[in-house]
């Protein structure tokens, strides 16, 4: 049965492709969605409940609360994105590296992941931002090296499993060029786990460049990021709770979708939990 198929029959997945499809037509669309510029303000309007002209109301500058959410969401994918296919490319190529060539190199690039995963994701990702100057790249270079550990361990051992193979066993007595079975025979056979944690850490990243906004280590204002606004609206949580349940809302809607699609594409994709789901329905 195909990938897509399977898809369409998960009903996680089907609700979580629904928002992850919300989220990237907001994103893509947001100068024709936002109804206002999401820095424009108005200050004789400061503090407005929702109304048909502002359907989210207003914040403590008068700015248009559903217009900054809408941009938002570009911020977080830009962010999300970027950081992931930097620490895909090079976490897969390190990952690669350390499961097929030599045991030394192996043991110096899983030492280091071993060292990166002793500490705590968030405070990693602090230290980064810390080092650089707090901003757009500093927030993607340093959520990619927060995802960096886990996509080398995936993709060592993915690599390590499709080593084992006949073909490669194969390709490898007829004296092909190491380079070439890695590229060619191996790493095609060896995305599918990579892909799955990249679609479920890109929630983790777009909560991460949240978080690190939120501390006041990422991305600064007046950017429209969603942790951020959730950060300039902790002093009026009282009297005007919505300026931060509706960005938080967003950070909540958008994360739960990418973990339900992200968790059907595992159970599809991974093959012990469909052969352990196989067995159960004989």
């Amino acid at each position: 049965m195909s990938f897509f198929r399977l898809m369409l029959r998960n009903r996680g997945a089907m609700i979580g492709s629904i928002g992850v499809l919300l989220f990237f037509v907001t994103a893509v669309f947001a100068p024709l969605l936002a109804p206002y510029a999401p820095d424009q303000m108005n200050l004789i309007n400061r503090f407005q409940r929702p109304s048909s002209a502002h359907p989210f109301g207003t914040d403590q500058f008068g700015r248009d609360i559903l217009s900054r959410v809408i941009w938002g969401s570009r911020i977080s994918l830009i962010v999300g994105l970027s950081a992931l296919g930097l620490a895909a490319v090079v976490g897969t190529i390190l990952g690669a590296v350390a499961g097929f060539y030599s045991k030394w190199l192996d043991e110096i690039i899983m030492r280091t992941v071993d060292v990166l995963l002793s500490f705590p994701d968030i405070f990693l990702a602090i230290a980064v931002t810390t080092i650089m100057r707090p901003g757009l790249n500093s927030t993607i270079i340093a959520i990619g090296v927060y995802n960096l550990p886990q996509v080398i361990r995936v993709a060592r051992g993915s690599v390590l499993s499709v080593r084992k193979s006949l073909y490669v066993e194969s390709a490898e007595a007829i004296g092909l060029n190491r380079h070439t079975i890695l590229f060619k025979h191996i790493l095609p056979n060896a995305v599918a786990p990579i892909l799955v944690l990249t679609t479920v850490r890109l929630a983790a990243s777009i909560m991460t460049a949240a978080g690190l906004s939120f501390l006041g280590v990422g991305i600064q204002p007046p950017t429209p990021e969603w942790g951020s606004m959730i950060s300039e609206a902790r002093s009026y949580i009282v009297t005007a709770p919505h300026l931060s349940l509706i960005p938080g809302f967003a950070i909540l809607l958008t994360v739960l979708s990418l973990n339900l699609v992200g968790d059907a594409m595992n159970d599809i994709l991974n093959p012990r939990i469909r052969g352990r789901r196989a067995s159960l329905n004989v």
